[in-house]
């Protein structure tokens, strides 16, 4: 085989793991290749965030982070924090602003944040092949791996697998990285959508799609979590912050619960209403808090026989009851939305048979897994791009 097909690292993925690992490994003198089946790489940067690409977020903990290993992640997060890409972004003078929560996104577009990363492989005297097909990959303990491909054959003593989760597959997502773990004898834990929209197959779901596109501030839990953003109603059932941070922790089968008038005793609330606007409706005065249209639906499940009553007549118990509802609104959702809308993919190759300092395999020599494919997920808000920052780095040290 000519010299040019030998490779000193092959990194299988052109995302942002992928790109950012191959740049800075070449930058320290190494010849890296970058291997990606689709036609161009970092699609899934260029569609993130709304097309602003969430790069990073300012607040990172180890607890906006979901693993089996709860520790694992806490190593490379430290030796590439986020402050270190922020720096890389500044130098770039790309301009970013903070929305709430700490979210960083891109003033003009994701793509300033995938020139960068393409300048940093550029640097790096990195070559990337698109539209490259893997057939096999084969490994021999004194020549390392060979790679056959639909564009010739490559051979590597090191090989990074950054080919991400199965999430969004029009975007060529694929389960190749998790066939090669198990190829090479990694474990794999069950692999779900996460950040995933709920669908919905009850009463539920028209009274969604009546309220199709109406954003509502709630705080939304299921089995001991609970976030606060905004729901949003859809004709498939509810999406938005809220429900996307919910779903990496709810168990099919689960019932979530609603709060819709979080900074309220909502107990409290409706019987000084009863006192004071005792000629009222119920629905005008919780008009006052919420949409027109949600009150509406509302008032057909939890007070249908008190629609035209005024406060006064209506009992305490059934306002009590009506309390307890709004602040604590039960929702079964019949599932979610899948890998085809799904941010991430929970779930992946077991960290306890990977190094939490390099991202190497502890059982296979020069093997790598970084970024989405590893079972680590971060939270909504930039926490996953920090994580493939923080593991590309960790193993580009090491290659």
């Amino acid at each position: 085989m000519t010299d040019h097909h030998h490779y000193d690292a092959i990194i299988i993925g052109g995302g942002a793991s992928g790109l950012f690992c191959a740049g800075l490994a070449g930058q320290r003198g190494l010849r890296v290749l970058v291997v990606d089946s689709s036609n161009k790489v970092g699609k899934k940067i260029l569609m993130s965030g709304g097309g602003r690409c969430n790069f990073t977020n300012l607040y990172v903990t180890s607890d906006n982070y979901l693993c089996q290993n709860p520790h694992f992640h806490k190593s490379a997060l430290s030796s590439y924090n986020q402050w270190q890409f922020i720096e890389l972004v500044e130098r770039y003078q790309i301009p970013y602003h903070e929305r709430k929560h700490g979210e960083l996104f891109c003033d003009d577009s994701a793509k300033d944040i995938l020139n960068m990363l393409l300048a940093e492989c550029e640097l790096g005297q990195v070559t990337i092949k698109t539209r490259c097909e893997i057939t096999a990959v084969n490994y021999q303990p004194e020549q390392g791996y060979s790679l056959k491909t639909n564009i010739g054959s490559f051979t590597t003593p090191s090989l990074v697998v950054a080919s991400g989760g199965l999430s969004i597959p029009t975007m060529g997502a694929s389960g190749f990285g998790y066939e090669l773990a198990q190829q090479f004898g990694h474990k794999l834990l069950s692999r779900t959508a996460g950040l995933v929209p709920f669908t919905f197959s009850d009463h539920i779901k028209s009274i969604s799609e009546r309220l199709s596109g109406l954003a509502v501030d709630v705080e939304l839990s299921t089995a001991g979590t609970c976030f606060r953003e905004n729901v949003l109603f859809t004709h498939r059932g509810l999406s938005g912050p809220v429900v996307l941070q919910l779903s990496n922790y709810w168990q099919p089968g689960n019932s979530i619960s609603m709060n819709l008038l979080p900074d309220n005793n909502v107990q409290q609330l409706l019987l000084e209403y009863k006192a004071q606007h005792p000629k009222s409706l119920l629905r005008n005065l919780l008009a006052q808090h919420l949409a027109k249209g949600l009150v509406t639906e509302l008032q057909a499940l939890f007070w249908p026989q008190y629609t035209e009553t005024a406060m006064a007549e209506i009992p305490d118990a059934i306002l009590k009851t009506v309390a307890e509802n709004l602040s604590g609104w039960q929702l079964k959702p019949s599932g979610t939305e899948g890998y085809r809308t799904a941010e991430v993919t929970l779930g992946g190759v077991n960290t306890d048979e990977l190094s939490s300092k390099t991202m190497a395999s502890k059982t296979q020599p020069g093997l790598f897994f970084i970024g989405e494919v590893v079972d680590v997920t971060g939270h909504l808000g930039g926490f996953n791009f920090q994580w493939a920052w923080a593991s590309a780095y960790a193993a580009a040290q090491y290659l």
